[in-house]
């Protein structure tokens, strides 16, 4: 039977025992129909291709405009149709992203192309409608249209492609964090000293061990749920509660509502291993670990808090680990949600905190 003062404050149970749904990944480069190559709706995905467009117009027009305010006149009069045909291809790619996600890759790659071509039609039409041009160089607007769908695909799947070893490598690196052997030392050793007086409980702190060597060699995929990694972390707790008894203080504050967000798999667990590092290990009076959950709209937040010994944060610099951990979580976090997703870690008062915001699952 577990420990009862190991949770204040437990997540449900379908968001403690719902077992990882691998999610196959968005923007993966596949060798068959099935997943899309480029996905349009992200928002970083929008401003780059806005600035993209701008800058392509910029250059352009500095050929053909020989004063300053020739330059300006002319860069306008072409953002006028280039900017409304690049958010008609971003608008029309993003609306059908799952029905591209079934079709080949070279269907993908061609819709992607005809696309473009109509919207460089578009934004030419525009600028013949309004009179700014006088005679619409049609094919051109098609062509540039087409080429500039073909170098939004490329970048896309050449991010995608670029993801997969970042991942892994930030896998493998947590894997190596789980499994130190200090902690499955003093985890052997403290279930060996329960074996014979709470065999329950003994058995138990295994259980949670097997899960967690489990879950470290598992292939998840490239996202998880925030419920999913709350029961992970909720077992590593449990081994470090039997460790530390009464030294660590654990609160959490789960919003249910945010539980079906979208985290890069092995993610939180470090952040908690962090806190326990750093907060109740080098203190005699142990510390108190808060995690915290909470959707605000279409954002939800996640917070790691941990008290720290006095000297701490007194006057003494946080060790090396804290930085490599957490320089870890923000690149894979950039990879998954890109510009959408928002980190900071630092000191608050006596506390170390830290916070993340990523989008909800809708």
């Amino acid at each position: 039977m577990r420990n009862p003062s190991i949770l204040s404050a437990t997540p449900s149970s379908s968001s403690a025992k719902t077992p990882s749904a691998p999610l196959q990944a968005k923007t993966r480069v596949p060798s068959r129909g099935g997943v899309v190559l480029f996905d349009a709706c992200q928002i970083g995905v929008v401003l780059r291709a806005v600035l993209f467009v701008e800058v392509v117009v910029a250059v352009t027009t500095l050929f053909l405009a020989p004063t300053l305010s020739e330059w300006l006149l002319l860069a306008a009069t072409v953002t006028g149709g280039a900017l409304p045909g690049t958010l008609l291809w971003l608008l029309v790619a993003c609306a059908l992203k799952k029905l591209l996600a079934r079709l080949p890759l070279q269907v993908q790659y061609g819709t992607g192309a005809v696309l473009g071509a109509v919207a460089g039609l578009y934004g030419c039409a525009l600028l013949r409608l309004t009179g700014v041009v006088g005679g619409a160089p049609w094919v051109a607007s098609a062509l540039a249209g087409a080429l500039f769908a073909g170098l939004m695909m490329a970048a896309l799947v050449l991010r995608a492609r670029g993801q997969t070893p970042a991942a892994t490598t930030a896998r493998l690196e947590e894997l190596q964090s789980r499994i130190r052997p200090h902690f499955l030392f003093n985890t052997l050793n403290s279930a060996i000293a329960l074996v014979r007086e709470e065999p329950a409980k003994a058995e138990a702190m295994l259980e949670d061990l097997s899960e967690l060597f489990r879950q470290a060699l598992a292939d998840p995929g490239e996202s998880v749920t925030l419920a999913d990694e709350i029961a992970l972390a909720q077992r590593y707790l449990a081994i470090e509660q039997v460790r530390f008894g009464e030294r660590l203080r654990i609160r959490w504050d789960i919003d249910p509502e945010a539980n079906a967000a979208r985290l890069p798999p092995l993610l939180l667990q470090p952040l908690v291993e962090n806190a326990v590092k750093h907060g109740v290990e080098p203190s005699p009076e142990g510390a108190k670990l808060r995690i915290r959950t909470e959707r605000r709209g279409s954002m939800v937040l996640i917070e790691v808090l941990n008290s720290l010994p006095p000297l701490r944060w007194a006057d003494q610099p946080l060790p090396r680990g804290h930085g490599i951990a957490l320089d870890n979580v923000r690149d894979r976090l950039r990879l998954l949600h890109d510009m959408q997703a928002q980190f900071s870690a630092g000191m608050d008062q006596k506390s170390y905190r830290v916070r993340i915001a990523i989008p909800a699952e809708t």
